[in-house]
């Protein structure tokens, strides 16, 4: 992922979400091991991506404390808004890119086994979107 520096020295965060394609490593999901544990032994899809996220989140929060500074030093208040819009896209990228995550893999898992736990799959994931398009 290439990342650039805006005029004002906040590094932006492009609406570049390759990077986050999860590992081919032919997994449907269906356990195995690839993927990381809850508390109630469900294994999540994003963490064949975990170290993409780790980082766009690492470079988010310096956004964030740029933003900071931003206002520190007193910069023109577009500029900062700028930046702040560019921060929430970033988010809103990271989010989308969760949200699929959670569909392909703890959403089919859910919806494999039928009954209760596919309907609060889906609720929770609807409830998930609402609060995405609410934000």
């Amino acid at each position: 992922m290439s990342e650039h520096s805006t005029a004002v020295g906040v590094t932006e965060v492009p609406d570049d979400a390759s990077e986050l394609t999860p590992a081919a490593s032919g997994c449907g999901c269906g356990g195995g091991g690839c993927h990381g544990d809850d508390a109630d032994g469900h294994q999540h899809g994003y963490i064949t991506a975990k170290d993409n996220y780790q980082r766009r989140l690492r470079r988010i929060e310096g956004q964030a404390r740029g933003l900071q500074r931003m206002v520190d030093e007193e910069k023109y208040c577009i500029d900062i808004l700028t930046q702040i819009s560019a921060m929430t896209k970033a988010l809103q990228s990271v989010a989308l890119e969760l949200l699929e995550d959670h569909m392909a893999h703890c959403v089919v898992a859910a919806a494999r086994e039928g009954g209760a736990a596919a309907e609060e799959k889906i609720q929770e994931a609807s409830e998930a979107i609402a609060r995405l398009v609410r934000s």
